[in-house]
């Protein structure tokens, strides 16, 4: 096998695209594309060369509210990144997460989590 998968891009699901693109332009992402610039359904954000698809879903796709895939970003600075979010409102005020602030692992890594709009887990951790 000589051929490189060169990149992967999580699709998250959204109830509203936009309100979706306003939460992630509070994490530094900057828009990449939109399929509609009044009322976007599906939409690409970037940071730091890394890529996320934003794709509307219409209510009878959500059949369990709670039942969210997560997604794991590595980070060179867990501390850091978690006060920028702060310092942009990006932090929801009430979280279950024991890690809802920057936390030693039992497994080994530094990290915090946080869920967007509509409820896709994102877990931020170093090396």
């Amino acid at each position: 096998m000589n051929t490189k998968i060169l990149a992967q891009v999580p699709v998250l699901m959204a109830r509203d695209v936009r309100t979706a693109l306003d939460f992630y332009a509070r994490l530094g992402y900057a828009l990449v594309f939109a399929d509609d610039t009044e009322q976007p359904r599906y939409a690409g954000v970037a940071r730091d060369g890394l890529h996320v698809h934003l794709q509307w879903q219409d209510a009878s796709h959500w059949n369990n509210a709670l039942d969210r895939p997560a997604y794991r970003f590595v980070v060179d600075d867990v501390d850091a990144l978690y006060a920028e979010f702060l310092a942009a409102g990006a932090l929801p005020a009430l979280s279950t997460s024991p890690y809802r602030e920057p936390a030693n692992t039992p497994w080994g890594t530094r990290e915090f989590h946080l869920r967007d709009p509509d409820g896709n887990a994102l877990q931020f951790c170093d090396q």
